[in-house]
């Protein structure tokens, strides 16, 4: 039997573009998604991160967006602007397919630049919420046509206190839109929305995690708040990892490990709410260009943020939330590649 993506809808044009990139069969998501979405259903679908949930609205979008309409016909809304910055990134590599506008809108940006090319017409805007709606007060985004409505990492959008902006975003939309919603977790506000926006959507649940137990190879050191970062380092001396991103509990350990460990001579940057979007930016390229070896960040970097090459996760400090470990850990071990996460465990006795 076949393996690729034509056998569940896909043209082979994109098929071809996506071997390109090493992406040969679906994942477990792609699978139960992408015939439901081309069949026009709407879907709530719960998978964890790194399994492939953006190729599994985005190769339908591209499939079901005419290039000859000139109004915008999808919408993604997601969380941050480092994941608006990806999923548009993604969507762009997709464009030798069919020419479609792709656009990406979220705060600490030129709006006069988004403007011009909102004037110009986009076929799919990626969005943050509150940029989003200032440009819909200001007439410059207009929902009234919007075919597809895709709500991304839906869970982290709720708890980072968007639900009513996103609410506001689907009463733009017309009733007979397609939204499709992709979420880690199923809160009961979340369950809410599906309830009260959706038309009779399937609700789908991806088994990945024998997947990613295969994949991500699970270390914990014991250890105390004083040998911490004297452990960290002697890990980073063994092993010299090719990249990786560690992560810390709060904005200003990130600052103080990072010029920690800048001291020691490590080639390292750092990742927080409070540096600027042009500064994040930065720091996400450098890392990406493989001229930062070593990212420090918050869980900033832990939702959807994929970086070819990533080989190791440090759980400096441990997350609080199941859920934040999953999707730090998950950082490591996609696109079928193998990958490590290292969690430093505070033992007080030590």
């Amino acid at each position: 039997m076949k393996e690729g993506f034509t056998r569940i809808g896909i043209n082979k044009e994109l098929e071809n573009i996506l071997a390109k990139d090493g992406i040969y069969k679906p994942t477990p998501i792609q699978e139960l998604a992408i015939p439901r979405i081309m069949a026009g259903k709407d879907i709530s679908a719960r998978s964890q991160t790194g399994t492939g949930k953006t190729l599994a609205f985005m190769l339908p979008l591209f499939e079901k967006i005419d290039i000859s309409k000139s109004y915008t016909q999808g919408l993604i809304i997601t969380p941050t602007r480092e994941l608006a910055i990806q999923i548009s990134k993604e969507a762009k590599k997709l464009t030798d397919y069919k020419d479609i506008g792709v656009l990406a809108v979220y705060g600490g940006q030129d709006v006069k630049r988004q403007k011009r090319k909102l004037k110009k017409g986009v076929g799919l805007i990626v969005a943050t919420p509150g940029r989003l709606l200032d440009h819909i007060e200001n007439g410059t985004v207009d929902l009234s046509s919007i075919e597809i409505l895709v709500i991304d990492e839906a869970d982290e959008i709720i708890n980072m206190g968007f639900l009513k902006d996103v609410e506001v975003i689907i009463n733009k939309t017309p009733k007979s839109r397609q939204i499709l919603l992709f979420s880690a977790t199923m809160p009961m506000k979340l369950r809410d929305i599906v309830k009260k926006t959706m038309n009779n959507p399937e609700t789908l649940v991806a088994k990945e995690n024998d997947i990613l137990d295969e994949q991500i190879e699970e270390i914990i050191i014991d250890t105390s708040h004083r040998e911490k970062f004297n452990d960290l380092c002697l890990y980073l001396d063994k092993h010299n990892p090719f990249m990786a991103i560690i992560f810390c509990r709060t904005k200003r350990r990130v600052v103080d490990l990072t010029n920690k460990l800048a001291r020691e001579g490590y080639n390292v940057d750092e990742l927080h709410g409070d540096l600027s979007q042009a500064k994040r930016e930065r720091a996400m390229k450098r890392f990406r260009d493989l001229e930062t070896q070593y990212l420090v960040a918050t869980d900033l970097a832990s939702r959807g943020l994929d970086v070819e090459g990533i080989t190791h996760v440090f759980n400096y400090d441990e997350p609080l939330e199941d859920v934040k470990y999953t999707h730090r850990i998950g950082r490591v071990g996609r696109a079928g590649e193998k990958g490590i996460a290292v969690t430093f465990r505070v033992n007080e006795s030590k």
